[in-house]
C-alpha cells in the first residue's frame, strides 16, 4: 500500500486489515491524504483551500521570527539534554523533532487564552514568555516550576499522563459558564497538550466527554510522535487519532506536525471555533520524537535507526530555512545571527543551572497547602529537631 487510505467502517463487524492500520497511523506518505500541510519538507509553499486564510497575514518577517523560535527552542532542549548527561539535572524530557508543532500552536494563542501542558512543552513555554531557565528547577528537583501560571497563562507541567486534560476541561467549562466565549475578537479559549500515548489513558477520554457535553472552548492538541515510550501508535488504536473526535461529537483534524506554518494556521482555526462557541476541537499533530522519551529511556532498544533517518528528511527547521532562502532571499547573515543567539542562550542556561542553590531538605514542608497547616508545621518542627540532634552529636 503506497498511499494511506482512511479506514471508514461500513459494517459494525468489519475490522481494518493490518496494512490499513499501519498505513493510516504511520502514514507512509506524509501522514495520509487528509494531512494539512502548507510547507513541504523541501520548503515549498503549497495551497490549502480550507486553512490558507489563517496564514494569509504571515509575512517573510513573521517566518523569520518563527524560524528564530524554532532554532532557540531546539537549542534550549539540547542544552537541557546535555546538562542532564553532565549530572546537572536529574532528568530531561526532550522535544527534538516536535519544535514546529509546539511553536506553531503556541504562537497561535492569544494573550488571554489558557494553556495546559504535559511535561514536554518547552516550545510552548517559550511562546508564552516562560524563560528556559525557569524549566530547569523541575528537572533538577529544586521546585515545581518557577513561573507564574496566571501571568503567563501557562499552567505548571503535569507529570501524571493525561491528567492535564481533566484540568483543561474544567477550566474551559468555567470559561463557558462565565460567558467568556461567543466573540472571535474578545472570546477566550483553552488548549491542552498531550501525546499519542496519553490517548490510551482514561483521563483524556473523560476530558473529551466533559468538553463535548458542555461545549467547552477547548482545543485538544495531540502531538502524535509515533511512540508512547516503546509502544508504537498502531498498537494503540485502529483508526487515526484525529478520527476519534467523531465519536465524541466534535471535529478532528490531522496536521503536519513538522510544518510550523500549518500548525499555526490549524490552531488559529481551532481556537476561533472555540472562541465563537462551537465547542471543542481535536488536533492531531503528526510528528516524530527524534530522541528518546526521556533521558532515562533508550529508544534504540525498540525502534530502527532507518526510521529515525527517514524522519530527519522532514526536519521542521530545515524546511523553513530553505523556504526563507529560496523564496524570500534571506541571506546567511540572518541565519548566522540566529545561531549566535542560540549559542548565547545555551551558555546562559548552563551558567544558570550550575549556579542554582541547593535547597535544604526542610523545603519539603513548604508550599504543601495554600494556607498554614498545623500538621505540616508540627512535622517540620520535628524534622528540624531531629536534624539538630545529629548536629549536636557531631559537635
Amino acid at each position: 500500500m503506497d498511499v494511506p487510505q482512511a479506514w471508514i467502517p461500513t459494517d459494525p463487524r468489519s475490522r481494518p486489515s493490518h496494512d490499513q492500520v499501519v498505513a493510516g497511523l504511520k502514514g507512509v506518505d506524509e501522514g495520509g491524504p487528509e494531512l494539512v500541510q502548507l510547507l513541504t519538507p523541501e520548503g515549498e509553499r503549497v495551497p490549502d483551500e480550507r486553512f490558507d486564510r489563517y496564514a494569509a497575514d504571515i509575512t517573510a518577517e513573521d517566518l523569520q521570527s518563527l524560524y528564530r523560535d524554532l532554532v532557540l527552542v531546539r537549542r534550549a532542549d539540547r542544552e537541557g539534554n546535555s546538562l542532564q548527561r553532565q549530572g546537572e539535572l536529574g532528568l530531561w524530557v526532550p522535544l527534538l523533532g516536535q519544535e514546529a508543532a509546539q511553536v506553531g500552536s503556541g504562537r497561535a494563542l492569544a494573550p488571554e487564552d489558557m494553556c495546559f501542558p504535559s511535561y514536554r512543552e518547552h516550545g510552548v513555554a517559550w511562546c508564552r514568555g516562560v524563560d528556559p531557565t525557569e524549566l530547569l528547577g523541575i528537572f533538577r528537583g529544586t521546585d515545581h516550576g518557577s513561573w507564574d501560571p496566571v501571568a503567563t497563562r501557562f499552567h505548571p507541567y503535569t507529570i501524571v499522563i493525561g491528567n492535564q486534560c481533566l484540568n483543561a476541561a474544567g477550566y474551559a467549562m468555567g470559561q463557558r459558564f462565565e460567558s467568556k466565549v461567543g466573540d472571535r475578537e474578545t472570546g477566550e479559549a483553552t488548549i491542552c497538550y498531550f501525546g499519542d500515548g496519553a490517548t490510551s489513558q482514561g483521563d483524556v477520554h473523560e476530558g473529551f466527554v466533559w468538553a463535548a457535553a458542555y461545549d467547552a472552548p477547548l482545543v485538544f492538541f495531540c502531538q502524535n510522535n509515533q511512540w508512547a515510550i516503546s509502544v508504537p501508535a498502531e498498537r494503540q488504536t485502529r483508526v487515526p487519532l484525529y478520527q476519534r473526535a467523531r465519536g465524541y461529537g466534535f471535529p478532528g483534524v490531522r496536521v503536519d506536525g513538522n510544518d510550523v506554518l500549518a500548525c499555526l494556521a490549524v490552531t488559529r482555526w481551532a481556537l476561533d471555533e472555540c472562541r465563537t462557541g462551537n465547542g471543542p476541537v481535536l488536533i492531531e499533530a503528526f510528528t516524530y520524537r527524534m530522541d528518546s522519551h526521556t533521558t532515562s529511556d533508550d529508544a534504540t532498544r525498540y525502534r530502527l535507526a532507518d526510521e529515525v533517518e527517514l524522519w530527519k528528511l522532514k526536519d521542521p527547521i530545515e524546511r523553513v530555512r530553505v523556504h526563507l532562502a529560496r523564496r524570500h532571499g534571506v541571506g546567511a547573515d540572518f541565519f548566522d545571527a540566529v545561531e549566535a543567539e542560540a549559542d548565547a542562550l545555551g551558555e546562559r542556561m548552563r551558567a544558570f543551572c550550575r549556579a542554582m542553590p541547593q535547597p535544604g531538605p526542610e523545603r519539603m514542608f513548604s508550599q504543601v497547602y495554600a494556607e498554614a497547616s498545623p500538621t505540616v508545621e508540627r512535622q517540620r518542627e520535628e524534622f528540624l529537631a531531629y536534624r539538630a540532634s545529629f548536629a549536636d552529636q557531631e559537635g
